[in-house]
């Protein structure tokens, strides 16, 4: 299968750690990069193609959960599924109520991640 991921993250670290991770999954095609919610939602709407969203809730502009709320209320983005990865577990509900699929802790191991990616790249 082939993915395209956006990674949305305000820091350029997290972005580059996650970009290097993701190289090594065979699953994954392409990559995007977003440094907030409001730059994620400019990318969804010029590429209709991503079909999996890793997503920080700590950003500047537009955070996570507004991302969440915006993205989720259109119903064409109802099938892409969108994994928080933080480091605040107090956000899990709040994440999941505003329809987050999944919620990683952050640091992300490579092994967890690449599991959750099979697991919501074929549901």
């Amino acid at each position: 299968m082939a993915l395209k991921v956006l990674i949305v993250d305000d820091d350029f670290i997290n972005r580059k750690l996650l970009h290097t991770l993701l190289k090594k999954n065979p699953d994954v095609t392409d990559m995007i990069e977003a440094e907030n919610g409001s730059d994620a939602l400019d990318k969804m709407k010029k590429d209709p193609d991503i079909n999996l969203i890793l997503l920080d809730i700590m950003m500047p502009i537009v955070d996570g959960i507004e991302f969440l709320k915006i993205f989720r209320s259109d119903m064409a983005n109802g099938h892409i599924p969108v994994i928080v990865l933080s480091t605040d577990d107090t956000r899990k509900t709040e994440v999941f109520d505003n329809g987050a699929n999944d919620f990683l802790r952050k640091p992300v191991k490579e092994e967890i991640l690449f599991a959750k990616i099979a697991q919501w790249s074929q549901a």
